[in-house]
């Protein structure tokens, strides 16, 4: 995900930085309703094909004691409400979905603990993973599930955490992670605690419906005013507005679906039913000398590398390609912003696969990126989505069903910039992992105490050597660190 630069630092000290997460978690996304964006990845979602789950891979140097991981979770569910909450739709779509308390909540439902058969190596906790992110959520039920995974040779574990989107987005699945690290092996017994909450009344759908209907009534005459505003200045200024509106389509057309792009014929036909997950790393520092060598951002200098590989891996298999349609989402957060909730728009575009140089291709991804940014069309998706979440799922499925765009998409997440534990484990690595919103890999990546950590969900319809595909993703990633002479 392309981030906004925040005017706030994260604290030097570990403990003051995890006391600011902790003030900070209260005001977690605190509407009791979903925003249009999370309504329609909940009514649009068609598990796995269109799926809507998130999820971070912690890799630990040792298990950690399960009694404290246990308690982590109760109090960080404690913390955030929302991690205790349920989805209920209205009796008839008129409005968004609302979050109300699960009085069924079970946290040893959502907290589980795996071991693996030997040897139980990185192969075998990817699959495990890879497995557990395909199997869709209850959605009855609060929208997570956190695993702990035993087993690994040296006494080590992982410890694998999946989130449905309409909790939050990447950024906030980070801030959620952090909330059960800590910045120090020993135990933390001075967490604040979460504040008395007056007892809600009991969930009714029909109510909610009700409810919806008279806010909208109530700001119709505010809805009907802009309009007529908007079309006296279009009938007083007929020019202006014809020229904005054609400079509104020509933006939709380079943001949305920049169909020019032919796409890569290794991926068409593709199911998004089979994931398969690969992870990737560098040194964090490295990956920004090299951005630094060729004037790009470290963002940039991530995507050059994806590219890279890309690129060699369509000439192993004999196709040349000079562009291929990648998709980034743009995130929207304020550094004022609370804790969690999707605030994001998607921007499609025609990435340069074909350029063999690296740093030319930062400076040409720099361009690209600084360009999408302020594309009028970038939020056009606020119009639409109220729309698209009132029509029946029949239509919404036809939508869904159409082909995407984009044949790859990158996200970056902020990430913990110093050692980390969890429950008395050093977690060593964090591997972020995106779903399949119909392209064909989705790669995510965040930094974790000095190392930018990627995880790749590779669709498995149209790459049947997923391990070759992440082979190549690693030599375009050697290739963007030789700018730094790494």
């Amino acid at each position: 995900m392309v981030t906004t630069k925040r005017t706030d630092r994260p604290a030097a000290d570990p403990v003051e930085a995890s006391e600011q997460a902790w003030e900070q978690a209260g005001e977690w996304h605190a509407e009791d309703r979903m925003n249009e964006l999370e309504s329609y990845l909940w009514r649009s979602e068609r598990h796995p094909r269109r799926s809507s789950t998130i999820s971070v891979l912690m890799m630990l140097d040792t298990a950690p004691d399960w009694d404290r991981l246990h308690a982590a979770h109760e109090w960080a569910t404690e913390l955030v409400p929302r991690m205790r909450q349920r989805v209920l739709e209205p009796a008839v779509p008129v409005g968004p979905p609302a979050w109300v308390p699960d009085r069924a909540f079970d946290l040893d439902y959502h907290l589980r603990r795996v071991r693996l058969p030997a040897p139980g190596g990185t192969a075998e906790v990817l699959a495990y993973a890879q497995s557990a992110a395909m199997t869709p959520f209850d959605r009855t039920r609060p929208l997570w599930e956190g695993t702990l995974i035993e087993g690994l040779p040296d006494g080590r574990a992982a410890y694998f955490l999946k989130l449905h989107h309409t909790l939050t987005d990447g950024p906030g699945g980070v801030q959620l992670v952090s909330l059960l690290q800590s910045r120090r092996r020993e135990h933390t017994d001075d967490k604040p605690v979460a504040p008395p909450r007056p007892p809600e009344p009991p969930p009714d759908a029909g109510r909610l419906a009700a409810d919806e209907l008279a806010e909208q009534a109530l700001a119709l005459p505010s809805a009907a005013g802009k309009i007529v505003t908007a079309a006296a200045h279009a009938l007083a200024h007929p020019e202006s507005a014809a020229g904005s509106a054609l400079r509104f389509v020509s933006s939709l057309r380079r943001t949305v679906a920049p169909w020019s792009v032919p796409g890569s014929p290794l991926f068409r036909g593709r199911t998004g039913k089979s994931w398969r997950f690969g992870v990737m790393e560098c040194d964090l520092a490295g990956l920004g000398a090299a951005a630094e060598v060729a004037g790009g951002s470290l963002n940039d200098a991530y995507i050059a590398a994806l590219l890279g590989g890309m690129r060699r891996y369509h000439a192993r298999h004999g196709i040349d390609l000079d562009e291929i349609s990648m998709t980034m989402p743009v995130t929207l957060h304020r550094s004022d912003d609370p804790m969690g909730g999707n605030e994001w728009a998607g921007a499609t575009f025609a990435a340069p696969v074909g350029v063999e140089d690296a740093a030319e291709r930062i400076a040409e991804i720099r361009g690209a990126v600084l360009s999408l940014r302020v594309e009028p069309a970038l939020g056009s998706t606020s119009v639409l989505l109220p729309v698209l979440n009132r029509v029946p799922s029949a239509v919404r499925a036809t939508v869904g069903r159409l082909p995407v765009a984009a044949d790859v998409a990158a996200s970056t997440f902020p990430g913990a910039p110093c050692e980390t534990y969890l429950a008395g484990a050093k977690v060593e690595r964090t591997y972020p992992f995106g779903p399949l919103p119909g392209v064909a890999v989705m790669a995510a990546m965040a930094p974790h105490a000095g190392t930018c950590c990627v995880g790749l969900t590779i669709d498995g319809s149209v790459v049947p050597d997923p391990g070759e595909l992440v082979e190549c993703m690693r030599e375009g990633l050697s290739e963007v660190l030789a700018l730094a002479g790494m």
